[in-house]
């Protein structure tokens, strides 16, 4: 018998912090995999592969990495230049 949202909210309040966090992500997941008709694991895997390829490429040289503070600095000099 499928129990009710009552039931499993009570449920799920019982479980651990990390265990909660774990179902309510696998249940945030359903979700968008009903609204895209995306598979979470072909997600997941997807992502992995990215991640790993932007790390190959910061571990080669390949990609430029560059000071956060000095981005933003330039990103404020840009906006206030257009704001004249």
């Amino acid at each position: 018998m499928p129990m009710n949202v009552t039931e499993v909210e009570q449920a799920l309040l019982t479980l651990d912090q990390h265990d909660r966090a774990a179902v309510i992500q696998r249940g945030l997941q359903s979700l968008d995999a009903d609204r895209t008709g995306t598979d979470p694991a072909e997600a997941d895997s997807a992502w992995r592969t990215e991640l790993r390829r932007r790390i190959d490429d910061i571990e080669s040289g390949k990609a430029e990495l560059l000071d956060m503070d000095e981005v933003h600095a330039q990103i404020r000099a840009k906006l206030a230049a257009m704001r004249k």
